[in-house]
Formats: structure tokens, C-alpha cells, sequence
């Protein structure tokens, strides 16, 4: 997993509404990995055949109950389990934390704050694997974060902190477009206004450290208006 947008997440619910409404947000989100049951048996062989690295898990299922299949994924699995459920009652939330829950929201509830913790969650559990990843190609073009420098056929040069943070971020989002603000906060924190022209400084140096032709990249593209993505493959 290089993103947390990578992780496979399975949602347990039995309303077929609430898994579309679901998919739809988190697959808006960057998720792409994504699977639904509607039951604790179908759950069960998804588990078996998925997985999954994150599950949304409702209480009242038509044959069984969230807290049971609970108990029966963590006799062999750590996965990090959020209940999503009707049951509001303190004793219920409680309860379920008490199990060893990662978290416990009830309906209704806002889509924000859910995809806030979800990606909470995975930040937290996978933080070491997240971090694992050190090294970027980019076809000849080797990046090194750990020593923040750049080697291609014609030698070895070093990065900025600054041109490292933006690197990381667009890595972080891979093939996705990472926006003025985004990166802008990546680097200068909340205090960015303002910075967009030094963005753009920026990224010009990153170019012509890591691009064959800067003037025509091939990895760090623009996305005119929007922002910047790092590409997954060379554009052609």
C-alpha cells in the first residue's frame, strides 16, 4: 500500500441503498478498492477471498449481528473494524469500543466526517507501511527520499526540502491531481496564501531535476486551473 487510497475497505450493511451511497462517496474519495456484503455470511467468504484492510461494519444484519462477526474476524485478524449502526444507545457505542473497535459512528451521519475517519483510521494503522516507501522511479530517473537526492544517467543531484515535501505529496496521490492549495499547505502549512507563484518556482526546478524535458514533462504533468499530478506512466 503506498496511499491510503490503496487499502481494500468491505462495508457490511443490509441496506443496498446506504453500500451504493457508500461506494459512490469513497470511490469520490480516491477509494478504489472497494467491496460490500449485505449479510455475516456473505461477509465471511468476502473476508476470505478480499482481505480487506478496512471494514465498515453494521450491527443489525438479517442473519446475525455486527458484535458477533466481530469476535469471529478477531480470532484470526486485526483488520481495523468501524461499526456503523441505527443502535444509538451509549451502551451499544460503549459496547462496541469495548470489543476493541477502531471506531463506532451512528446513523445518520455525515459523509465528511465518516471519510474523516476512515481515513483516520487507516493513517493510523498503516503508518509504518505508508512510510516504508523511500524510493520513486521515474523511468532512468531514481528518487531517493531518504536522502532526498536524484540520480539519473547524467549523475547525482539533491532535492530541497521544500521540492522533497511536494515530490512526497504528489506521490502520495499518484495519478490523481493534487491541487494549488493542497500542495501549497503540504509545504507552507495553513499559512499559504499567497504562494501559488512560488509553487510554480517550485515545481520548475523539480522538473528540471527529474524530467529528460523539463519543458515538456513527462511525469510531473499540469493540470491547467487545477493543479499538479504525478503520472503513473510516461505520457506519450
Amino acid at each position: 500500500m503506498q496511499t491510503i487510497q490503496d487499502a481494500r475497505i468491505l462495508i457490511v450493511d443490509d441496506s443496498r441503498e446506504l453500500r451504493s451511497l457508500l461506494k459512490e462517496e469513497l470511490n469520490s474519495a480516491g477509494y478504489h478498492h472497494l467491496c460490500s456484503s449485505d449479510s455475516v455470511s456473505s461477509a465471511r467468504q468476502a473476508i476470505a477471498e478480499e482481505t480487506p484492510e478496512l471494514v465498515i461494519l453494521d450491527i443489525n444484519l438479517p442473519d446475525g449481528d455486527g458484535f458477533s462477526l466481530f469476535r469471529e474476524i478477531r480470532a484470526h485478524s486485526d483488520v481495523p473494524i468501524l461499526f456503523l449502526s441505527a443502535r444509538d444507545a451509549d451502551s451499544d457505542r460503549l459496547f462496541g469500543l469495548g470489543l476493541g473497535a477502531d471506531d463506532y459512528m451512528t446513523k445518520p451521519f455525515l459523509i465528511q466526517e465518516l471519510l474523516l475517519r476512515v481515513s483516520g483510521i487507516l493513517r493510523r494503522f498503516y503508518r509504518g507501511q505508508l512510510q516504508r516507501e523511500t524510493v520513486l522511479h521515474l523511468g532512468d530517473c531514481t528518487v531517493d527520499f531518504g536522502d532526498a537526492t536524484v540520480t539519473t544517467p547524467a549523475g547525482t543531484v539533491s532535492l530541497t526540502a521544500t521540492e522533497r515535501t511536494i515530490l512526497q505529496k504528489l506521490l502520495d496521490n499518484r495519478g490523481r491531481i493534487v491541487t494549488y492549495d493542497a500542495l501549497c499547505e503540504a509545504v507552507w502549512g495553513g499559512d499559504y496564501y499567497g504562494y501559488e507563484n512560488s509553487l510554480n518556482v517550485h515545481i520548475r526546478h523539480l522538473r528540471e531535476k527529474v524530467e529528460q524535458q523539463p519543458s515538456h514533462p513527462k511525469w510531473i504533468l499540469t493540470a491547467r486551473g487545477l493543479g499538479y499530478k504525478l503520472a503513473k506512466e510516461a505520457s506519450q
